[in-house]
């Protein structure tokens, strides 16, 4: 296994503690289920805020290739990540290999976080642009960050509705607000060796 959605999040809405603490999430979560011994890292982008680095999340999860815990092949390589994936329902597993809620199950939990645009790289802060990562993971309040659909599907047939990295933005950072938008928190993990 290369590649799971959590089956949780860390429970204080898009305040993953940063990128440390969204990858210690991803690494228990690996843990939990034997395959601890990989270093996880979660897909997230950084870098809306001037004060902190530009991160982008194609350049945290290593090389591939990327398998759920199926034995399912998810990407081969980053580029194939971002151009032609296998990223759907019935691949994006949790880290247990339990298919994730998508759109048209109760409840809906397919709005995976990622800040990160349809290439795998971060936005950059304008004026006029709504915040894209929920203070750099740090906030449980308000603000918004940028989702991706793993069901691949939404209100319309778009290529927005369908991304499964870029599709839309959270109506805040709280627990609360991520559910009422679509999701709970999630993130993807990807093993980065």
């Amino acid at each position: 296994m290369g590649f799971f959605v959590t089956s949780t999040g860390p429970g204080n809405g898009a305040d993953l503690g940063g990128l440390a603490g969204a990858d210690a999430h991803c690494q228990k979560l690996a843990t939990s289920v034997g395959a601890g011994e990989r270093t996880w890292r979660a897909y997230l982008s950084t870098g809306w805020t001037s004060t902190t680095p530009v991160v982008n999340a194609r350049d945290r999860i290593g090389k591939g290739p990327w398998y759920n815990a199926k034995g399912v092949l998810i990407a081969s390589d980053v580029d194939n990540l971002h151009t032609a994936n296998n990223v759907t329902k019935s691949t994006s597993l949790d880290e247990k290999g339990t298919v994730v809620n998508g759109r048209g199950d109760t409840p809906n939990t397919h709005d995976i976080l990622t800040g990160s645009r349809s290439d795998g790289t971060a936005f950059s802060s304008a004026p006029g642009m709504p915040e894209m990562t929920c203070g750099e993971w740090t906030k449980s309040g308000d603000g918004s960050a940028m989702t991706g659909h793993h069901d691949r599907t939404g209100l319309a047939t778009d290529a927005w509705s369908a991304s499964w990295n870029s599709s839309h933005n959270t109506v805040g950072c709280s627990q609360q607000a991520l559910v009422r938008t679509g999701g709970a928190g999630l993130l993807y993990c990807f093993a980065a060796d």
